[in-house]
């Protein structure tokens, strides 16, 4: 009895066929690639997501040996496309979540008061990271787009939407609450599409998915039937990072983990009410099964994982992601070198759009080992700073989580307990976010137990405790602050 996980994400898409007590039996894996036209866009082929999605498909159930019951579907969330209902071939690039075209627009939104409105109805802020201006953006920019989209003739949405499209082969346009939950134009307490945000983003209701439960009917994958000898009912949906939340077993309030993959995102299960953030975090829908929805509080960091993708294919000052740990290590302190990734600006808290990368405190005695000990501590000093805002939120996060991989790396393990001051626990089973999205359906076709099971069957495979004390915390806390306010210099 086993469970097919899709995972679209950013940089790849995997193929995971678990088993019923969370073990990935088999994994394929393919690269996505991205393109970066003018600085700070970043665009994906969708018809890259769905050629990877079909060839580790059939990779995974071949190495498995035998058909799954269902597939869950995971993926990199606000990233969009629009697409023609006749054909299914898009219209134009897909927008990543990492793009900051729509700055301006944001902040021409923002001017007019939209963003108290936002918050309100959907948890989240008015930034170019959520889907809704990348949706205008594309209607306004495809000659005919926004003219067909009136008349029916477009559809649009996040990854998993596009895939749940192709899979079904056109006959369900839907998603799920936790990927609706990132466009800013989802009313969670309805759950439906906010017409007052649908106009004020300027995108035309009739281009929107369905959205369904998490954990629910989206259709039969009659497009994979062939590759995996059979049609699969898709019996799960959920964003990558809520379906972490789910992996990691943090199905009760206040449970916390934190994921580092390209970016890092750090979710608290906040139950039935939908958080609201003094501090720049973001309200989101955690889970909606059988019609009731569960919320979480959520940091979200651009960068983490593609600084260190960066020095190894940018800067090449490092052959492999896991020659950082070793770097690292080699050095007693980080020299004054701080790396601040602004990449695509900051996210949590700053959620700074013209923020860009810096390197500060260089010398002549700086090398790659500085690079590589300075992108790693950048991840665990935000993560600080999301842990700083959950705490003013009054959420405070006792324990961590984590997942992703950059959780491997245990000299980061180990740095993020002692800037942050608490446990931090890795998971036997790192594939978290897929297991999510393969619960999400075991669940739908009976094949795996409710929610309430997942902290019972989660297992430690080891546990950093914080060793630094109080005064060294605080005084890298301090030069990492300072790091920041000069890359918000523009």
């Amino acid at each position: 009895m086993t469970i097919l996980a899709i995972d679209c994400g950013t940089t790849s898409a995997r193929a995971l066929v678990f088993a019923a007590d969370g073990r990935a039996i088999a994994v394929a894996s393919r690269p996505l690639p991205s393109a970066y036209p003018q600085a700070g866009w970043v665009e994906q082929d969708a018809e890259d997501w769905w050629r990877a999605t079909r060839a580790t498909c059939a990779e995974a159930v071949a190495r498995a040996g035998a058909i799954p019951l269902a597939i869950g579907i995971t993926n990199q969330r606000e990233t969009v496309v629009v697409w023609d209902r006749a054909t299914g071939a898009p219209i134009a690039p897909a927008i990543v979540w990492q793009d900051r075209r729509t700055a301006g627009i944001c902040a021409g939104l923002r001017g007019d008061g939209l963003e108290a409105l936002v918050q309100e109805r959907t948890g989240l802020l008015v930034d170019p990271y959520f889907s809704a201006t990348k949706i205008a953006w594309i209607l306004d920019h495809t000659p005919g787009a926004r003219a067909a989209a009136q008349r029916g003739e477009l559809a649009c949405g996040t990854v998993d939407a596009f895939l749940v499209w192709r899979l079904t082969d056109g006959r369900v346009h839907a998603t799920d609450a936790t990927n609706a939950s990132r466009t800013s134009l989802y009313d969670p307490a309805r759950h439906d599409w906010d017409d007052e945000l649908l106009r004020a983003f300027r995108v035309p209701r009739a281009l929107m998915p369905e959205i369904r439960d998490s954990s629910g009917d989206f259709g039969v994958a009659h497009a994979l039937a062939g590759e995996i000898g059979g049609a699969l009912p898709i019996a799960g949906v959920c964003g990558d990072q809520q379906a972490a939340l789910i992996g990691q077993g943090c199905v009760r309030p206040g449970m916390a983990k934190s994921t580092y993959g390209t970016g890092c995102f750090l979710l608290a299960n906040a139950g039935t009410g939908m958080p609201r953030s003094r501090h720049r975090l973001l309200g989101t829908v955690a889970y909606r099964i059988a019609g009731r929805t569960t919320y979480a509080l959520e940091g979200s960091i651009f960068n983490a994982g593609s600084t260190i993708q960066w020095l190894r294919d940018g800067l090449k000052v490092i052959a492999h992601a896991g020659d950082s740990a070793r770097l690292a290590a080699s050095l007693a302190d980080n020299g004054g070198v701080h790396l601040v990734p602004a990449f695509t600006g900051l996210g949590a808290p700053h959620w700074d759009a013209d923020a860009r990368a810096t390197i500060s405190g260089l010398t002549r005695d700086s090398g790659p080992a500085h690079l590589a000990r300075a992108a790693l501590e950048a991840v665990c000093y935000q993560t600080r700073e999301l842990i700083d805002a959950f705490a003013a939120d009054s959420a405070p996060v006792a324990a961590l989580r984590i997942d992703g991989g950059m959780a491997a790396n245990d000299w980061l393990a180990q740095f993020l307990a002692d800037v942050c001051a608490v446990p931090v626990a890795r998971p036997r089973e790192i594939e978290c976010t897929a297991w999510g999205a393969a619960w999400l359906a075991g669940m739908r076709v009976g094949a795996l137990p409710g929610l309430d099971d997942a902290d019972r069957l989660w297992l430690a495979e080891r546990t950093f405790v914080p060793v630094a004390d109080e005064a060294r915390r605080s005084a890298l806390m301090t030069a990492w602050r300072t790091a920041v306010a000069r890359a918000r210099l523009r």
